[in-house]
């Protein structure tokens, strides 16, 4: 079954039913990417307890961010033809396996596999969850996807803090204590998947037209080439932030592991709260305007951070991740504008670019680092906003309603 683009609902009930599930799809983002978090916020302990070098920690993100990106396009483009309601369930048990196997695993390979697992069930759950709460909307798309994601990065800037004060003091098999999160997400997305089921029900009864794309196949294939390279600039900074910004403060400044990772969680929770703001700004004022401002504005603070003492550094990171994190939602809103009918298709491709532009950030500049040095990194990551000039090429869509 072809699913058409999404209409509007425009009756209160449905509204009130339609924030209900987007809230349940955002905490359920929180759940997950809590989890998925714990993997980068636990390199220390790993890093101590199997004396892994920098190179074998990138290549942990890389065998998540992997799978995760190689997957996730194909699950959005095979669920853009034959949704799957109780697919998002499926892919939590298998996070919930991976963070288990995690818990125990003793010898790289096995964290390797971890790592990969947790990776799988991201790419079942990103594209899935990203569509429907573009279902659920009410054609406010930025504010859906806004809301969905800054659950996603909560749970992002959560993990560092759960890993600084339980897995740090009690240890790597700790880890198995969050199980408790990936099952209370599987009951709440059981319940988002009973929603969807009886959504596409409804819509079986009533022809959906196809909106028109906005611009030519041509001229789509292309401005999505371009964003795809501003979240290549996007996501290789965040990878010089979440997965080596505890060992650089650590290394350069001699902070304890709980101090480094409490200074994650402040960069993480910017994250979280400049996710928010970017899509119900381009509601209102265009989505090519936010990602305008938040590629390039963010590039004096990532120019000085390299210099900083520990004070600024930490104070640098705020702006940063309230200004970068700002660009995603407007880049998913906008791609999807682009391609109307391909809603799955571009959530999957854009999750799982950003995924995989993550993990071989990581490992890049992981190498990199025993090369030369982390602060060397940061020196060169710092001039990756500049790609951010890309967005001229973008064409200006229709203006928001």
């Amino acid at each position: 079954m072809v699913v058409g683009t999404e209409e509007k609902q425009t009756a209160p009930a449905a509204a009130t039913t339609a924030l209900t599930v987007i809230a349940a799809l955002s905490v359920s983002h929180l759940l997950n990417d809590t989890i998925q978090s714990l993997i980068s916020a636990v390199y220390p302990v790993l890093k101590e307890s199997y004396a892994l070098t920098y190179t074998q920690i990138g290549l942990i993100t890389l065998a998540f961010q992997l799978t995760a990106s190689l997957l996730q396009p194909l699950v959005g483009l095979y669920t853009d033809r034959c949704p799957l309601p109780f697919s998002l369930t499926l892919g939590m048990s298998v996070t919930l396996g991976g963070l288990l196997l995690l818990s125990v695993a003793n010898t790289f390979p096995l964290i390797l596999l971890a790592a990969a697992l947790v990776g799988v069930g991201s790419a079942v759950f990103h594209p899935e969850a990203s569509r429907v709460a573009r279902l659920a909307s009410g054609g406010r798309h930025g504010f859906a996807q806004s809301l969905f994601q800054v659950g996603g990065n909560a749970g992002s800037a959560a993990g560092p803090l759960l890993a600084a004060f339980v897995v740090v003091p009690w240890g790597q098999g700790s880890i198995a204590w969050f199980s408790v999160a990936a099952v209370a997400a599987m009951v709440i997305l059981f319940r988002v998947g009973r929603w969807y089921r009886a959504h596409l029900a409804a819509r079986v009864t009533k022809k959906s037209r196809p909106t028109q794309p906005p611009v030519s196949a041509g001229k789509a294939a292309f401005a999505i080439g371009v964003l795809l390279c501003l979240i290549f600039s996007k996501y290789f900074y965040l990878a010089s932030l979440s997965s080596y910004y505890t060992l650089y403060l650590i290394e350069t400044f001699d902070v304890s592991v709980q101090g480094a990772q409490v200074r994650l969680f402040v960069f993480l929770g910017a994250v979280a709260a400049g996710t928010f703001l970017g899509g119900p700004v381009g509601d209102r004022i265009g989505f090519k305007a936010v990602i305008w401002g938040s590629i390039l504005g963010v590039l004096p603070f990532t120019l000085i951070l390299p210099y900083s003492n520990l004070f600024w550094t930490t104070v640098l990171t705020v702006p940063i991740g309230l200004i970068l994190a700002s660009a995603f939602s407007a880049i998913m809103v906008y791609a999807q504008e682009l391609l109307p009918s391909r809603v799955g298709m571009v959530a999957g491709l854009f999750f799982g670019f950003a995924f995989g532009m993550g993990g071989l950030g990581a490992a890049v500049l992981g190498w990199l680092a025993d090369q030369t040095s982390i602060g060397y990194v940061y020196k060169v990551c710092s001039f990756l906003p500049l790609i951010g000039l890309l967005t001229a090429l973008l064409p200006n869509l229709r203006s928001p309603k």
